[in-house]
């Protein structure tokens, strides 16, 4: 089973998502840890991944690609 590297330390969940733990999961089961899981396709990953933790604005969401984008284009 796929689980993302960055779920255990992810502000996103402890953070934002901590009072909705139904759409928590919703979310963790598309993007971060299942066996359909794909972090290839969370924005909150592809600014990891290039821009490091620091990178990552806490209140970004995994599915605002369109934002983690203008992110790495600066």
């Amino acid at each position: 089973m796929f689980e993302c590297e960055c779920l255990p330390r992810c502000p996103f969940f402890h953070d934002q998502m901590a009072n909705m733990p139904s759409t928590a999961e919703l979310i963790k089961k598309k993007f971060c840890s299942g066996p359909t899981a794909d972090n290839t396709h969370c924005a909150r990953h592809m600014v990891f991944v290039r821009l490091g933790r620091e990178g990552v604005p806490s209140d970004l969401y995994p599915s605002d690609v369109e934002q983690a984008q203008s992110i790495l284009r600066g």
